[in-house]
């Protein structure tokens, strides 16, 4: 007897979530020289580079971009692991510590990595908080549906 209705749909939601974040426009950086497009993937230069101006990548963040793609595509895969519902809790647990340590990476490099610089956070930086929670909701769900399988296998 498998069990399996909303928390493929709360991952579902968390694993968007979360890849939306990674691709998506974080916010921007404003610096007194500079301003700069926050992104997984690094922080690059806006606007169009005139007399010289620099243009380009700022900072490249592979490990930011590489951290929350793997944590999409976790919760993405625990979509697919209803037949182990054990497993399915483990790997649900995984992908709330991953997506944890996203938005903390987020946040760390968002206020730390550009000097004097003064950031305007988009909506897209919520995301982790709505991927927890969808994430939390799904597990909830399991749990739930553990113990139904569990009064159904003592009942037999």
């Amino acid at each position: 007897m498998v069990i399996q209705r909303w928390q493929s749909l709360l991952l579902l939601v968390a694993a968007v979530m979360m890849a939306c974040f990674t691709f998506m426009s974080l916010g921007q950086v404003q610096t007194t020289d500079f301003s700069f497009n926050f992104t997984s993937l690094g922080f690059t230069y806006e606007g169009e580079a005139t007399d010289g101006a620099p243009s380009g990548t700022f900072l490249h963040t592979w490990y930011f971009f590489t951290l929350s793609l793997f944590t999409a595509v976790i919760l993405l895969i625990d979509i697919f692991l209803y037949g182990n519902l054990p497993l399915q809790k483990r790997v649900c647990l995984i992908g709330v510590l991953f997506i944890i340590a996203s938005a903390a990476c987020g946040g760390v490099l968002g206020y730390c990595a550009v000097e004097g610089g003064q950031i305007g956070w988009s909506s897209v930086a919520l995301a982790p908080v709505l991927a927890l929670c969808a994430t939390l909701l799904a597990y909830n769900r399991m749990q739930s549906d553990h113990k139904k399988l569990k009064a159904v296998d003592r009942i037999r």
